[in-house]
């Protein structure tokens, strides 16, 4: 059994990845301030600590508990905030990680295990699917952001020795995944159907991104406990889906028939991004197994239910 701290475990992600660890016979411990994490998400057996990863009180929470392996998923996501509120997005992304980093040194943690971006750090490569390989161009500062903690984590590394992986997420669907706000597509186009709003579809509905479903992530993520040390591993499903192929299958599981608006996209915004899944095979023995449009028949019957 496994000690293990997950931050953002309250949220969409982290709560998936928080029943997936218990369920695996680990002892589990939250840290989420529940700015966008919802207590009906938690694991009644994993430990609750509600605050800030920025909050000096983690210390706290570190002699406590004393946590093996540090899973970081407690991040400032939405692009378009990053990009209004560029000191807000790094004093949670970076600053907040690295007093993570701090702790997690202090304390002997045996493993630090990130969740970053795919799909903001690569920005618009030459050629698809993007591999780790591919230089990363950041548009927004959310995917710099991400890309400054990556370095950081591997100077710690270098520095106090200690080992890492980092894992580059896609665009992540499934259930728990919240139609409120900015971030979410699937979710959000789910929303405003199932309430007969047509949604709008930023690019015109043509921009390119790799959906996989949280339960495919969650499954890497456990994966990343014994496996892929010291590597970055995108977790791709290596084919892009456009916006206007989820409206369509969406609106065939729904039964809309409202017509969509298009827009060109925001600032910050990427056209066409998808990733690679060939070191995440070979390094971690994962593939994504869930096709679409079954992963959005789940994630329908989620919010409808709820």
């Amino acid at each position: 059994m496994t000690t293990a701290l997950v931050t953002g475990g309250a949220g969409f992600i982290g709560s998936h990845l928080v029943d997936a660890l218990v369920s695996a016979g680990h002892r589990v411990v939250v840290v989420d301030n529940l700015s966008t994490g919802k207590t009906r998400n938690l694991n009644s057996s994993a430990v609750f600590h509600r605050m800030d990863i920025r909050d000096d009180a983690l210390s706290g929470v570190f002699e406590a508990e004393q946590p093996e392996v540090v899973f970081h998923l407690a991040a400032q996501m939405d692009v378009r905030r990053s990009v209004l509120e560029p000191v807000f997005d790094a004093e949670i992304n970076i600053l907040g990680a690295i007093k993570l980093l701090e702790l997690a040194v202090k304390h002997r943690v045996r493993k630090f295990i990130f969740s970053s971006t795919g799909g903001a750090i690569y920005g618009e490569p030459e050629s698809l699917p993007a591999s780790e390989a591919c230089p990363p161009r950041p548009k927004c500062p959310y995917g710099a952001s991400k890309l400054a903690f990556e370095h950081y984590l591997r100077l710690y590394h270098d520095l106090h020795a200690l080992p890492f992986t980092i894992l580059r997420f896609p665009n992540v669907y499934g259930p728990r995944q919240s139609p409120e706000g900015e971030a979410g597509v699937c979710s959000i186009l789910i929303g405003l159907m199932l309430r007969g709003v047509s949604p709008t579809l930023y690019g015109f509905g043509e921009p390119l991104r790799d959906y996989v479903y949280v339960g495919d992530i969650v499954r890497g993520c456990l994966l990343s406990l014994d496996r892929g040390d010291s590597e970055t591993i995108n977790l791709g499903s290596e084919r892009g889906a456009s916006v206007n192929e989820l409206f369509a299958i969406l609106s065939d599981l729904i039964g809309f028939r409202g017509e969509a608006k298009r827009e060109p996209l925001r600032a910050g915004e990427v056209a066409q991004i998808y990733t690679t899944g060939e070191r995440a095979r070979a390094l971690l023995g994962w593939a994504p197994e869930v096709d679409l449009r079954t992963g959005l028949a789940h994630t329908l019957a989620y919010i409808r239910e709820h």
